[in-house]
């Protein structure tokens, strides 16, 4: 897998240790669409420790020569700086880690945070995922996304100030968005200096508002020809510089309630691939950073 920082960075055989869930205290606020309520955790410094022998000494650590600790869900800087360092050191215990990557919210940014990640920079190359999902506040009110746009342009400044990359989430076909609301969240994404970007297709899931509103025919999943036409908007428009790190999100096959095409990852990687070959299309063709 390429790196993720930037596109001058040489490509290196690497694997992830994803901690899902072993650091955190709270996840995505109560009611979120897209993803159920998690329950609240005691400190796990010990259980990530653990977790890090157990994979290198399983056959997955045989896969790559070096490897990331990814903080992947809920809110990874929520916490104590304290506690956040002591979870963050469990994980940095082998010499084969050479990369730390922490997702978090953009409201769970602040200089404190990123003295402590900025820290570990010597001798780790860090990064911060932050879930924007669309530009639109009236949308993030809509899914719960409890927190503003602004204050994503507020946590890109803080983590830009202490040179921190960031990797942005970004979905398309969410309630109630059209073409022109993809279009202002990519110009919006173009005036922020980010260094990655991932891509989701919205999709429902069982138990979660979202699914209620589709079962009572207030949502309507997008096609799959539709999320390629978006994605190759998105590449063409975007950033040549920023690394693409997904073009799609896996949502969990006995959860999936719709759209089917979700599953099937490899239509959506060759669709893909396809369209960009027969329309001669490439990434940041048609940037043009607004004022």
């Amino acid at each position: 897998m390429a790196s993720p920082g930037g596109s001058s960075r040489t490509p290196t055989p690497t694997d992830c240790i994803d901690f899902s869930g072993e650091i955190r205290k709270v996840g995505f606020p109560s009611g979120s669409m897209w993803a159920s309520t998690p329950t609240d955790c005691i400190d796990f410094s010990e259980v990530i420790i653990n977790q890090v022998k157990a994979y290198f000494n399983s056959y997955k650590a045989k896969r790559a020569n070096k490897f990331i600790a990814y903080f992947q869900n809920f809110t990874n800087t929520y916490d104590t700086i304290e506690n956040l360092k002591a979870k963050y050191d469990s994980a940095l215990i082998d010499n084969r880690i050479v990369a730390l990557a922490i997702a978090t919210r953009p409201d769970c940014i602040n200089d404190d945070v990123a003295k402590l990640l900025k820290s570990y920079s010597h001798k780790y190359y860090v990064w911060v995922e932050l879930g924007l999902q669309t530009s639109n506040d009236k949308t993030g009110t809509l899914i719960n996304r409890g927190y503003k746009s602004c204050e994503f342009t507020k946590a890109v400044a803080i983590l830009n100030k202490y040179n921190i990359d960031v990797v942005t989430h970004i979905m398309v076909g969410l309630p109630n968005e059209t073409n022109e609301d993809l279009i202002n969240t990519i110009n919006f994404l173009n005036n922020h200096n980010i260094q990655g970007l991932k891509i989701h297709s919205c999709y429902v899931v069982k138990n979660t508002v979202l699914a209620n509103m589709y079962e009572n025919g207030l949502y309507f999943p997008i096609e799959l020809d539709y999320y390629l036409d978006s994605v190759s908007y998105i590449l063409t428009h975007i950033n040549p510089n920023i690394v693409i790190h997904r073009i799609s999100g896996d949502a969990p096959k006995d959860l999936l309630l719709a759209p089917d095409w979700n599953l099937h990852k490899k239509w959506i990687i060759n669709g893909l691939d396809k369209l960009l070959k027969e329309k001669n299309l490439w990434q940041g063709m048609y940037y043009n950073k607004t004022p």
